[in-house]
């Protein structure tokens, strides 16, 4: 199996120390990306750890396909524990970041500790460097990025930062790099705020060999050439017919479709894209560099997801007070979707959709935690009873689109993912849009012969996530091709992906999780039997628990110097 090479390299930002660890039997084992930092996070962090305390590790890492020039690879992960959910949890993000991270020679760093005063990680090739800038403290992301250019030479490509909200430990507080990309769901930006890194660099000539097989430049000319509606408007292609079927969550999840969606379409935002847009190496070329020429804001999306969140589901009709939700996150480093739901359940309870004044003054008060904001940056789980609107969360993480109420098995790939209500971490809905091959579709109603599916996704979406591949790749990296690109058969794949997942479900069970978590705010047919396929497939007990002899429980966050 192919699989990142080089040493870990633990950096721990309190005692202003760097070491680096030969770990080449976990690497030839968990090939990268998540896989790779699920299994360091299980063993070296403590189960009953605080995850806004400088014992929580958070890990960075590729994955084999960054060593490619191949299209779809332009992301890597990012893992630790979630201030947001309380569990083990994996964010990934695209942009220009992956290749830069490879030129440490690097295959993972960890972040450990906590600095007393507020700084900037340098990891090179040469060594870590901290240093110290308390004049950043509150800095936007732009600014924080243009600092760092300025003073270092070096391009946002080179960064991962912090905003406001992660200093403020916003517990959806995201992660950006690029400027405008995001490790957006779970509040690891949160995790960065809580050991005072304002931003860490990487830079470096130490790419380690990895050989991909020449398919890479099939799959990549075959992306070049493809005439697909996601060139053109994104993940917001799918709003329309989303809306059409009721899939679309509107008005705080009180209803399934938006009346006003015209204002905020697909066309809408193909009309304000003024460029094509990409991440690193791709020809695919699916984002969305936008621009309201009357007013000159200018923004990277809104992508479907905020085009729910702070669009239908917050009562917004307009693409300009969208496109401005979406800057302000970015500036400040929210993630879109917890921050845009939040803001939702806030206007549910005062009776204010559709006030978009309102919405930008409380996306500001969240980043700085100002009077209500301060409530609000607790996220829904933790409010909702405050506010008296419903929790509209699976295990405190506010949902995505694509509702589960309409289409049942992504309802239950919500209730199941380890992350939450998150929809790429099984990514079923595709499956209940008459949208693939007639023989991989389901019907969207009811849970028959769909947990075994699930399964399988989710464990495939670790590999991706661990090569690290993009998610559109989907028509382009079939399985068999993808067995070719990491010299690995499928039923292999599948069966790291299983142990992964359970790594991940082990991890958070040790924390509380068990069936009872894994829950919706709205019934769908046969849940419970599907619930209860689902663990069997997985070989889970019953109550949502990975069996007590699967993994070690020994896991004592010991530094590697200890």
């Amino acid at each position: 199996m192919k699989h990142v090479r080089g040493p870990l390299c633990t950096v721990d930002v309190g005692k202003r120390t760097a070491e680096t660890e030969a770990i080449d039997e976990l690497l030839e084992s968990y090939l990268g990306g998540r896989a790779l930092a699920t299994k360091l996070a299980h063993d070296r962090v403590p189960f009953d750890v605080d995850p806004l305390g400088a014992d929580n590790r958070l890990y960075f890492a590729t994955g084999p396909l960054q060593h490619s020039t191949m299209s779809f690879t332009g992301r890597m992960s990012a893992t630790g524990v979630s201030p947001l959910t309380d569990g083990l949890l994996s964010s990934n993000a695209g942009g220009f970041l992956s290749r830069n991270f490879t030129g440490t020679g690097y295959s993972a760093v960890e972040i450990t500790g906590e600095s007393d005063e507020l700084v900037i990680v340098h990891v090179t090739d040469e060594g870590v460097e901290f240093e110290e800038v308390p004049d950043l403290e509150e800095a936007t992301v732009p600014e924080t990025c243009e600092y760092i250019e300025d003073e270092h030479g070096l391009e946002d490509e080179h960064t991962v930062v912090i905003g406001p909200a992660g200093e403020n430990q916003v517990r959806f507080a995201s992660i950006m790099t690029s400027e405008e990309r995001a490790f957006g769901r779970g509040g690891l930006g949160a995790v960065l705020g809580s050991k005072n890194v304002k931003a860490i660099t990487f830079d470096g000539d130490s790419t380690q060999e990895v050989e991909i097989p020449s398919l890479q430049m099939e799959i990549h000319g075959e992306a070049a050439q493809a005439e697909h509606p996601m060139k053109q408007q994104g993940t917001t292609s799918v709003a329309e017919y989303a809306n059409m079927v009721e899939a679309l969550p509107s008005y705080y999840f009180s209803e399934l479709s938006f009346e006003g969606l015209d204002g905020i379409s697909g066309d809408r935002v193909e009309e304000k894209k003024y460029k094509k847009g990409t991440c690193s190496a791709c020809a695919f070329a699916c984002k969305l560099p936008t621009r309201d020429e009357e007013s000159g804001l200018e923004t990277e999306g809104p992508e479907y997801e905020t085009l729910m969140a702070f669009g239908s589901n917050s009562g917004i009709d307009d693409i300009v007070d969208l496109m401005k939700s979406n800057k302000l996150c970015d500036e400040y480093g929210l993630d879109t979707i917890s921050a845009g739901d939040t803001v939702a359940a806030y206007l549910a309870s005062e009776d204010e959709f559709g006030n978009a004044e309102l919405i930008h003054d409380l996306v500001e008060k969240i980043a700085h935690r100002e009077g209500v904001g301060d409530t609000l940056a607790e996220g829904i789980d933790r409010i909702h009873d405050e506010l008296g609107v419903e929790n509209w969360s699976v295990k405190g993480m506010e949902f995505a689109a694509h509702d589960g109420r309409t289409l049942n098995g992504q309802g239950l790939a919500f209730a199941t993912s380890n992350r939450g209500a998150d929809h790429m971490y099984a990514e079923f809905y595709p499956y209940e849009y008459p949208l693939v091959d007639a023989d991989d579709a389901f019907d969207k109603e009811g849970l028959e012969g769909k947990p075994p599916k699930v399964v399988e996704l989710e464990n495939i979406n670790v590999i991706k996530d661990s090569a690290v591949l993009c998610k559109f790749s989907r028509d382009f990296v079939t399985n068999d091709r993808m067995e070719t690109l990491l010299d690995a058969d499928y039923e292999d794949l599948l069966e790291l992906g299983g142990e992964v997942v359970s790594l991940e479900r082990h991890f958070n069970n040790q924390r509380g999780f068990d069936r009872g978590d894994d829950t919706l705010p709205y019934e769908i047919p046969d849940f419970d039997q599907g619930l209860s396929e689902y663990y069997e497939e997985r070989g889970w007990d019953d109550d949502g628990t990975v069996p007590a002899d699967r993994f070690d429980a020994g896991s004592t966050g010991a530094p590697a110097d200890d």
